[in-house]
């Protein structure tokens, strides 16, 4: 039984007229209309009853909006020119050759070199010659304690004793 072409009680010329009578019958009642904004149209007056006032335009700045305002210019002063001598540093570095960093380091090289050589003549020079001389018979004790413990299956403690 197919649901979409079985009449059920109406014919269709039947349900066609209905249709019709029920669509006419809403599009002849007005549409009711909700407004959602009101404008109103009336001027404002030009005055009140109070006369208007004089407003004096006083625009002083206080010292430490003054200050702040300097110090935040001499930062970014100094920041751009943090950042111009780090962009020729890095300019330069990125032209250095191996000949380049010898000759520059080559005077460092030189000065360690010389700063070594002191320094050993230095400790040479303090070093003093020192004998020490005992007189007496020397004897030697050593005793050698061993105890050897041992405590649950996995740990084991082993102590030794020099006198």
């Amino acid at each position: 039984m197919d649901p979409l072409n079985t009449q059920h009680g109406m014919p269709e010329s039947e349900a066609a007229a209905e249709a019709r009578r029920l669509i006419d019958d809403w599009a002849s009642k007005p549409v009711r209309h909700h407004p959602t904004s009101f404008r109103d149209a009336t001027e404002p007056p030009a005055f009140g009853t109070t006369p208007p006032v004089k407003q004096e335009d006083r625009r002083i700045v206080p010292a430490w909006a003054a200050g702040i305002a300097v110090a935040s210019i001499g930062v970014g002063a100094g920041v751009t020119g943090i950042g111009c001598g780090a962009w020729l540093v890095l300019q330069g570095l990125s032209s250095v050759t191996l000949n380049g960093v010898l000759m520059v380091t080559l005077p460092f090289a030189g000065l360690a070199m010389v700063a070594t050589a002191i320094g050993g003549a230095i400790s040479k020079a303090r070093a003093a010659v020192t004998k020490n001389v005992f007189e007496g018979p020397v004897t030697r004790h050593t005793e050698i304690h061993n105890n050897s413990t041992t405590r649950g299956a996995f740990f084991a403690r082993t102590r030794i004793e020099i006198r």
